[in-house]
C-alpha cells in the first residue's frame, strides 16, 4: 500500500466514523470506491494521530499535492476537536488560498454591473429585486424540476463536452430532500454515479434556475467528477482519489461551476443577469466573512448586509453570518465560493485563450489555487487583491443607483 493509499484509507475511516455517529460527511465524492467498505475509525483522536503520522512520512513530499491534502485534513479535524485558528491560516491550510478580500470599490462596481443588467430586464434595485427576478425566470412546479434539469443538461452537454474535452459517461440520479442547511442544490457520488439533491427550503424552482444548475451541478460538478473517476479507473493517478469540501481543490470546483454560464450561455440575458448578481452577492458575503472573523459586531455586519443587499431578510443575514463565524466547516468552505467565482469571472473577462486551457485542465485532474496561478501567471491572486478594514463600521457603505 502506497502512502497515498494509506491517506485514502484514513480519510475513508474518518468518513465512516462521522456518518455512523450522525455527523457530516467527510467525503463528498469517491472517485474509486473500494470493493469492501472501510471500517470506521474509533475516534477523531485516532484519525488525528493517524493523519499526523502520515504527514510526517518522508514519502509524502514525493507525491504531488499530498502534503497539502493532509494539511487540510489536519486543520479541519483540529477544529472538530476544538481548535479555532485565525481565519487566514485556517483557510490557507484548508482551501489553499489567501483571505485578502476585495476592495469596497471593487465590490460596488460588481454590484453596479449586476444592477445595470437587471435594469435592462425591467427589474429595479430594492427589497423585492430577487422576487421580481424569480418571476422573470419563470417559476416551475417542484415536480417538474428534475425533468427540467435533465432536459437543460442534455441541451448544454455537447457544448460543455466540447469546451472541457470531457468524454466520461455518468449516471445521474436526482432526489428532493428537506434539510436545514444553507444549500439549495448539492451534488455527491461515487465512481460514475452522480447524485443531485434538491433542497426546497432554499431552492428557487424556475426555468432559468434549471438551466443554471444543470450547468453548475450536473455538467459542472457531476461531469467533472465523473471525468476524474474515469481517469482513476484507467490509470494510477498520483492524487488522493476522494473529494472533501474542506480540501484545497474546492476553490476551483466551485469557481468554475458558478461561472460556467458565462462560457456556455453568454446570450441568455436572464441567466447571465442572475450569474452577475450571484457574483456580487458572493463578494458581499466575503466582506461579512472577513468582518465577523476579525471581530466586527453582528449589528454592524447586519447593517452592512442590508445596505449592500436590500432584498436579504434578517434570517438570511443571520444564517450567513453565523455560518461563516461559528461553523468550523463552513468557516473554511464558504470562502471557496467568492474566491473561486471571482477568479474565474476575471479569467473569462481577461484571460483570452488561457481560459480554454484552464477549463480543460480543470476537467482532467483536481486543481488547487496554486495551479491556477501557474496556468495564468498574469491573473489575479485567488482570494482577492486586498481589502484593509475600513476606518468606520462596514455599515457606512451604501449602494449607488445603476447608471446608464
Amino acid at each position: 500500500m502506497t502512502v497515498r493509499d494509506e491517506v485514502e484509507a484514513a480519510i475513508r475511516a474518518w468518513h465512516r466514523f462521522e456518518i455512523e455517529r450522525g455527523g457530516a460527511a467527510i467525503i463528498e465524492f469517491d472517485f474509486l470506491p473500494p470493493a469492501d467498505p472501510v471500517p470506521a475509525a474509533g475516534s477523531r483522536l485516532e484519525v488525528y494521530a493517524r493523519l499526523s503520522a502520515l504527514a510526517a512520512a518522508p514519502e509524502v513530499a514525493e507525491v504531488p499535492g499530498l502534503a497539502g491534502r493532509l494539511a487540510a485534513d489536519l486543520a479541519y479535524l483540529g477544529t472538530q476537536l476544538g481548535e479555532r485558528p485565525a481565519l487566514g491560516p485556517y483557510v490557507r491550510a484548508t482551501q489553499g488560498c489567501a483571505v485578502a478580500g476585495w476592495s469596497a470599490d471593487y465590490v460596488g462596481e460588481r454590484g453596479l454591473l449586476a444592477q445595470r443588467l437587471l435594469d435592462k430586464l425591467g427589474i429595479g434595485w430594492h427589497g423585492a429585486t430577487d422576487r421580481d427576478l424569480c418571476v422573470l425566470e419563470e417559476p416551475v412546479a417542484p415536480e417538474e424540476v428534475s425533468a427540467g434539469i435533465r432536459a437543460a443538461a442534455a441541451a448544454y452537454e455537447p457544448a460543455v463536452r466540447a469546451l472541457t474535452g470531457a468524454h466520461a459517461a455518468y449516471e445521474l440520479s436526482i432526489e428532493c430532500v428537506d434539510v436545514d442547511a444553507y444549500w439549495a442544490y448539492w451534488l455527491d457520488g461515487a465512481g460514475l454515479n452522480v447524485r443531485l439533491r434538491l433542497n426546497p427550503r432554499n431552492a428557487r424552482f424556475t426555468r432559468a434556475g434549471t438551466r443554471q444548475f444543470a450547468l453548475h451541478e450536473v455538467l459542472g460538478h457531476g461531469l467533472q467528477a465523473a471525468s476524474f473517476a474515469d481517469r482513476c479507473g484507467g490509470e494510477d493517478v498520483p492524487w488522493v482519489r476522494v473529494l472533501s469540501v474542506h480540501g484545497p481543490t474546492q476553490v476551483v470546483l466551485e469557481g468554475l461551476a458558478q461561472a460556467m454560464p458565462l462560457l456556455v450561455a453568454p446570450d441568455d440575458d436572464v441567466l447571465i443577469a442572475r450569474v452577475r448578481l450571484d457574483h456580487y452577492l458572493q463578494l458581499v458575503r466575503s466582506e461579512l466573512h472577513l468582518a465577523i472573523n476579525r471581530g466586527v459586531g453582528v449589528g454592524a455586519c447586519a447593517a452592512h448586509a442590508r445596505a449592500r443587499v436590500p432584498f436579504w431578510d434578517d434570517q438570511q443575514i443571520a444564517d450567513l453570518i453565523g455560518d461563516r463565524g461559528a461553523n468550523p466547516l463552513l468557516r473554511s468552505y464558504l470562502w471557496a465560493y467568492p474566491a473561486g467565482f471571482d477568479w474565474f469571472v476575471r479569467l473569462i473577462e481577461e484571460g483570452g485563450p488561457v481560459a480554454h486551457e484552464v477549463v480543460r485542465a480543470a476537467y482532467r485532474s483536481p486543481l488547487i489555487p496554486d495551479d491556477l496561478h501557474r496556468l495564468w501567471a498574469e491573473g489575479p491572486r485567488v482570494g482577492g487583491s486586498g481589502n484593509p478594514p475600513p476606518p468606520r463600521p462596514l455599515a457606512h457603505l451604501r449602494p449607488r443607483p445603476p447608471g446608464p
